[in-house]
């Protein structure tokens, strides 16, 4: 559990026709690349890791293999909560071996079924949880702050609006550090939209839509606080 919240964080958000996730990508190293965070597992699913990237990519992997396997057999694609019960089952058989360890990593699944929209969370403890929206990985509480005053309204969001709201929360989790396509990814998965990574060239189209537009209301707000201030001033 202590892995997953040292992790660079990362952020799930659910609709009825959507599902978003988005990371942040943590660097080592000035002279090094940022690690992989988010996998494709088929066309309705995908996750988002915070913790152990090797450990992450292992159940990944794992987690392909059931996907391909029920659909060899079944010729079906395999139900969100089903994948989800399994993985946890997996993760949960470490925790009861005297020669293996636990996995260090949180998994945030996305995916579409039948069932609709669904975000859960797999934690190395073997529980699992579906919410709204959530967060983990380091700073990922501001993220919450943010989501648990918003999460209501998300049944009715579009894509790209759930997009806007994940790069919100993901500056919220970066604390002054400024905000740019490179610091994240954002992933999305949908109704008639398979599961792909967001172009970053359109991420940063957002990134500068939302600073331009934070920028106007801080000027009108600032207008609004010397038309009080003059109104005060006068009246005394």
């Amino acid at each position: 559990m202590e892995a997953v919240k040292q992790g660079s964080a990362a952020i799930g958000l659910r609709s009825t026709s959507h599902v978003v996730l988005a990371t942040v990508n943590k660097t080592s190293s000035e002279l090094s690349s940022h690690q992989k965070k988010v996998f494709k597992i088929d066309d309705h699913i995908g996750v988002a890791i915070a913790g152990l990237t090797a450990d992450g990519r292992v159940l990944s992997r794992y987690m392909r293999n059931e996907c391909i396997n029920h659909s060899f057999v079944y010729e079906n694609p395999l139900p969100v909560g089903r994948l989800v019960v399994r993985l946890a089952d997996k993760a949960q058989v470490c925790t009861q071996r005297s020669w293996k360890r636990p996995y260090g990593v949180g998994l945030l699944v996305s995916g579409m079924d039948e069932l609709g929209a669904h975000l859960y969370y797999n934690c190395p403890s073997g529980n699992y949880f579906e919410y709204q929206a959530f967060a983990i990985g380091s700073r990922s509480q501001a993220a919450k702050t943010y989501l648990e005053r918003r999460f209501e309204s998300y049944d009715k969001y579009s894509g790209e609006e759930l997009i806007k709201d994940a790069l919100f929360a993901i500056k919220e989790t970066l604390q002054g550090e400024v905000l740019t396509s490179k610091v994240c990814t954002v992933a999305i998965v949908g109704v008639g939209e398979p599961f792909h990574i967001v172009d970053q060239k359109k991420i940063q189209e957002m990134i500068d839509a939302m600073e331009v537009t934070g920028e106007a209301v801080a000027e009108d707000e600032q207008g609004d606080d010397y038309s009080t201030r003059g109104a005060t001033s006068m009246e005394s």
